[in-house]
């Protein structure tokens, strides 16, 4: 079999000259008859310097579903989540190798503008990250650096975003209030909103209740469950109980590699390898 192709390379030394980029073509777009699958990795490595932390990963996430990524820490689910809208181009010395494609789309095709494909793609983190403005600026602003500037439809856009993310009834009569005032489960919303005001297709979210209380949790994990009828999303968890709640698919990684992906419900109850099985029981973690 021939080896994957190098399809990006980031964390180039200072100096070095690259040629003249096509023009760039926005491609991440759905498709006029929306497929099976939202997202498709063939062949995913990736490397920290000499570093290999993923191992050939190949994934295949059903559009308009939650697929859940589960393994202890460090077997590479934030790394290939990252992979996915690019954000490890922002880290040096990490080579991204093989095929990523949204909707058909190669992600890292030198044609892509990376821009809009975070804004296609959005991303929650781990740690509610509110910028130190008002309500509205936070959420206006992925809407303002993508050129809307008129008074009436920011308004109306925040007020969606603020809607969907189940928030707009908390916050509506103080939007001029910082959005690091809010309650930490209120941040989450308030980031997962300002995610949503972009129009995503696509939900990466990094283990966003990790650091909520359970009342909290239970409430961002209502909205994930409302936002998948429109948005595919992807979510990174520790919680067992969490995956098997929200999550349509699931895919256990180990080492780096993937190990095993499909149902859910499958992958709790009849998992079809042994470290699957030790992992979901508590033997290691």
């Amino acid at each position: 079999m021939a080896p994957p192709q190098v399809t990006d390379m980031v964390g180039r030394p200072h100096g070095h000259t690259l040629p003249a980029p096509a023009a760039k073509t926005i491609l991440i777009t759905a498709p006029a008859k929306p497929a099976v699958y939202a997202i498709e990795v063939e062949n995913l490595e990736v490397f920290y310097g000499k570093q290999r932390a993923v191992h050939g990963v190949n994934l295949r996430v059903r559009r308009n579903q939650v697929t859940a990524f589960i393994g202890p820490s460090g077997c590479g689910k934030t790394t290939i989540l990252r992979c996915l809208n690019r954000m490890n181009d922002l880290i040096r010395h990490c080579q991204v190798r093989g095929s990523i494609k949204i909707h058909g789309a190669d992600v890292y095709s030198r044609r892509t503008d990376v821009m809009e494909l975070r804004k296609r793609i959005g991303m929650v983190f781990q740690k509610a990250n509110p910028f130190p403005r008002s309500i509205f600026e936070n959420v206006a602003y992925p809407l303002r650096i993508h050129g809307v500037r008129g008074k009436h439809v920011l308004a109306e856009k925040v007020e969606q975003a603020l809607r969907a993310a189940g928030l707009w009834d908390e916050v509506k009569d103080r939007l001029h209030v910082s959005g690091v005032a809010l309650s930490g489960g209120q941040q989450q919303r308030l980031c997962i909103a300002r995610a949503l005001a972009a129009d995503p297709e696509v939900l990466l979210m990094d283990e966003p209740c990790s650091a909520l209380d359970p009342i909290a949790t239970k409430g961002i994990e209502a909205l994930i469950n409302q936002l998948c009828q429109t948005i595919t999303i992807v979510i990174v968890t520790h919680n067992m109980h969490q995956a098997v709640r929200v999550a349509h698919q699931t895919a256990f990684f180990y080492m780096g590699s993937l190990i095993e992906s499909g149902p859910t419900d499958k992958i709790f109850n009849t998992p079809d390898h042994p470290q699957t099985l030790a992992y979901i029981t508590g033997q290691f973690g």
